[in-house]
């Protein structure tokens, strides 16, 4: 938009310099005359450019809004669901409690409230981020087979949150890290029953590249 009513106002200033050029031999444009053309033209485009400036200023404001609505409600589901966040550059990685039956991959009723919670962040302030579901499991069984068992947690979650929160398949995707020691929550907790629940997860994360959320809510 500034763009062109610079453009717009290059024209006035090359009309004017038109206009004294080619009457400077019968002296009708007098130096004041020039002087305050000139003058209102540059007043003109200082006007425009403070409007721009104005603009960005409020959607700066704007966007800083958007960030602390989105701290509030990040703050809010780690008081409610005792869920940890972290806030990286590109990512924000959910370590939700949700938590697999030994050798399963159901999702419980009772993390059904957690990942809607999770899917309303994601759909208001990220509506066009990438999500991912990643999934874990104890070191009991071969390494293999929990890599399988991984990805059928990752996916029965990714299925929930497709059904459930209006999410289109293409932007969530799902994958396993199975036994991978390096992200074991509790390296000697494996086996039946309750030993090793706290490997036994998911963890959800929004790729957004660095962008802030978006400025307004989609229409549901």
């Amino acid at each position: 938009m500034f763009t062109t009513t610079l453009n717009s106002k290059g024209f006035s200033l090359l009309a004017v310099l038109t206009l004294a050029g080619s009457t400077a031999a019968c002296s009708t444009v007098s130096p004041e005359e020039m002087d305050t053309s000139l003058q209102a033209l540059r007043a003109e485009m200082m006007d425009e450019m403070r409007t721009g400036d104005e603009a960005v200023s409020d959607r700066v404001a704007a966007v800083e809004r958007r960030m602390s609505a989105l701290e509030a409600d990040l703050q809010q589901m780690e008081r409610d669901f005792e869920v940890s966040i972290q806030r990286l550059e590109d990512q924000l990685r959910f370590n939700v409690p949700v938590y697999f039956a030994f050798n399963d991959a159901t999702v419980e009723a009772e993390d059904e409230a957690v990942l809607s919670r999770f899917g309303s962040v994601a759909r208001e302030y990220y509506p066009d981020a990438l999500i991912t579901v990643e999934g874990f499991t104890d070191p009991s069984g071969s390494a293999e087979y929990n890599l399988q068992l991984g990805q059928r947690r990752a996916d029965a979650v990714r299925a929930y949150l497709v059904e459930t929160t209006d999410m289109t398949d293409e932007r969530i995707k799902s994958v396993s890290y199975g036994e991978d020691t390096r992200r074991l929550v509790m390296p000697e907790g494996w086996g039946p029953g309750a030993a090793g629940w706290e490997n036994r997860r998911v963890v959800l994360v929004i790729d957004h590249d660095g962008e802030p959320p978006v400025l307004q809510a989609p229409i549901s």
